[in-house]
Order: C-alpha cells, then sequence, then structure tokens
C-alpha cells in the first residue's frame, strides 16, 4: 500500500499535468473546497439539499456546485482520478467546451433529478429527513457519466482480465457495486441515487443531445439503452424502451431517428444514422475480419494433412541420409549400366 500511493500520486499528477484548463480548473476547486471543508460547512451552502432547492429555498446554483463537493480524503482522490481519466480519454475526442458541457449537464441532471426523487420519498413515508437531511455532492453522478461516455467510445477495451471485464460492462457492475454496498449500509443512499441518475442523465444526453460533426447524438446500435442489460434481458428491455422513445417524441421531447440511403454507392447501398461513427464501423468491421481470419486458421489447421510426395522424401532422407550430386548419381548409374550389359553379353557355359 505504501508503494502503491507515491505511484498513484505521480500518475495523477503526470495526468492533470498535461491537461487543460477546464480539467485542472476542475481539479483545483475540488482541492479547495476539500481544504475549506475543515472550517467551514461547504456541503450546507454547496450540495443539494432536497427541501431547498426549489422554492422556497431556490438554491439553484448547488446544482452546477454540488459535484466539487467531498468529505472525504478517499472521495477527493476518486473525484480527482474521474476528471483525469476524462481529460485523458474524452477531451482529445471531443474538446475542452464540450467535456465542460457535459459534465455541467450531468451533474444538473443528477442534482434535479435526486431531489425530485428523496421528494416522492418524502410523500410516500412522510419523513423530513428525505427533504433536509440528505445532501446530494460528490463525483458519483459524474463518475457514472464517464463510465458511459466511454462505453461509448471504447466499449470493446478491456478493463480487468482476471476475471475479463469490458469497458462495455462497467456501468452496470459498478451500479450493481453501489446496491449491494447500500443493502450492507456501507455508502449512503445520496451515493448510490447520484450514481444512477448519472448513468441514466448521461445516456440520454449522448444518445440525443449531444452535438458533434456529425449531427446529433449517437443513433448506433451499440449503444442502444438495452446493451446496459445482460443478453437474456435485452429483448424485453428493448421493448420497453421503444415504448418509450416512441412516447417521448410524440411529445416532442427527442427526435425521431433518420434513416439515409446513399444509393449511388460504388459497392452496395449504405445505410448511415445521425451520430454513428465511420471510425467506428470500421474498427468493429477489422475486429470482425480478424476473428474470422483466426477460426479459418484454426479449422486448416485442423484439416491439413502431410501428401504421399512429402512423406516419401522423408523417408528417403532418413534412411539414405543426404542426397549425392547430380554428378556423382549419374557416375553410378553409368557404371551399374555397363556392368549390368557386360554380364548379359557375356557367353553362357553349357
Amino acid at each position: 500500500m505504501r508503494r502503491f500511493v507515491p505511484v498513484s500520486r505521480q500518475q495523477l499528477a503526470r495526468a492533470l499535468g498535461g491537461s487543460s484548463v477546464v480539467v485542472k480548473a476542475l481539479s483545483g476547486a475540488v482541492v479547495l473546497l476539500y481544504a475549506l471543508s475543515f472550517g467551514l460547512d461547504t456541503a450546507s451552502g454547496l450540495a443539494v439539499t432536497p427541501g431547498l432547492l426549489l422554492p422556497p429555498g431556490c438554491r439553484l446554483w448547488t446544482l452546477l456546485t454540488h459535484g466539487l463537493v467531498e468529505q472525504r480524503a478517499a472521495a477527493v482522490a476518486l473525484s480527482l482520478g474521474t476528471v483525469a481519466a476524462a481529460g485523458r480519454l474524452l477531451e482529445p475526442l471531443w474538446g475542452a467546451l464540450e467535456l465542460l458541457l457535459f459534465y455541467a449537464a450531468v451533474n444538473a441532471a443528477v442534482g434535479l433529478l435526486g431531489a425530485c426523487a428523496y421528494c416522492l420519498a418524502y410523500a410516500a413515508t412522510f419523513r423530513l429527513a428525505y427533504l433536509f437531511e440528505v445532501r446530494i455532492h460528490g463525483a458519483p453522478g459524474f463518475l457514472a457519466g464517464v463510465l458511459v461516455a466511454l462505453k461509448q467510445t471504447m466499449g470493446d477495451s478491456t478493463v480487468l482480465r482476471v476475471p475479463q471485464v469490458r469497458v462495455k460492462a462497467a456501468p452496470t457492475l459498478l451500479l450493481l457495486l453501489l446496491a449491494g454496498l447500500r443493502l450492507a449500509a456501507l455508502v449512503e443512499s445520496a451515493a448510490l441515487v447520484s450514481y444512477g441518475f448519472g448513468l441514466l442523465s448521461s445516456w440520454v444526453y449522448l444518445r440525443f443531445y449531444q452535438r458533434h460533426s456529425r449531427g446529433r447524438g449517437d443513433m448506433s446500435d451499440h449503444f442502444a439503452f438495452a446493451t446496459f442489460f445482460p443478453e437474456i434481458l435485452q429483448p424485453a428491455v428493448g421493448l420497453v424502451a421503444n415504448l418509450v422513445y416512441g412516447l417521448l417524441v410524440k411529445v416532442r421531447l427527442c427526435r425521431k431517428t433518420v434513416k439515409r440511403y446513399d444509393v449511388g454507392a460504388p459497392s452496395s447501398i449504405t445505410i448511415s444514422l445521425p451520430g454513428t461513427d465511420p471510425q467506428d464501423a470500421e474498427r468493429r468491421r477489422q475486429l470482425a475480419l480478424k476473428a474470422l481470419n483466426e477460426r479459418l486458421k484454426r479449422v486448416e489447421d485442423q484439416t491439413a494433412w502431410p501428401s504421399m510426395e512429402d512423406e516419401e522424401e522423408e523417408v528417403v532422407v532418413k534412411s539414405e541420409g543426404p542426397l549425392p550430386t547430380q554428378s556423382a548419381a549419374a557416375g553410378k548409374a553409368a557404371g551399374h549400366e555397363s556392368s549390368l550389359i557386360s554380364f548379359e553379353d557375356a557367353p553362357s557355359q553349357p
């Protein structure tokens, strides 16, 4: 553990050293607010309190500041690591401004949805603790957003080798882990609520609203909502998700998917969806071709048998040793032939 801490500090310092102003500003704000928390109650003024978010309290600024508030050293390390990972893996693809917009959108949605969830819990139980004692803050919401974005951009990459865990499964696995820790009373309910709504809000933003050079959103099949669930549940989840999506299209909260057919393509008809990445499609095609070549190679190795000519050559080489030169072979052949002829010409005895 003592060796791990300095290495982690060096890697974090290296990641933040080459990052943009946005990443450095977010990291500096987290550290500053954590230092101020030793003398001030930063959570009461900057974290989301469900009963004070809406009027008459109307603390709307907490929707943008609650993600920066941390009260434990481990939580500070998690927040800095999440911001550094976003700056290193997502910022080169999106840009600093889009990363900041994604951070603000996810945190605002987490704060608003979390406050509404606790208000509904109060309406069902009439416990004032859900309104005035709960503090929604910290990195879980943005952590979920970063994992969802990595699922979108590099979902086939491997996080763990033993057991094998891919990036596309990490958001759901971490949600189940937090749910188990909450049942064991090891984490607060606000952490689970923040992560769950962060996962949902980040997917909605990336799926339908993010602007980029190819249009808006990402309507590719590998980023559908059903892919967050096990394969056995994906058909049922996909049916429900399509019904909800159709309802949102009717109320004009989401746009209908537009398919474009390129009839003039030289090879075949191509279909493109808004938000699909040609580089991602090419990467998946290369992976499929590689897997097909490996399978064909294994089949050829299993069915390949040596020919009869190869076996005869091996037998000759093993029995007679190295082959003589052509001239020596010709001389021996001539000597055998001459001795044969003289034997036939000799007179027979009576």
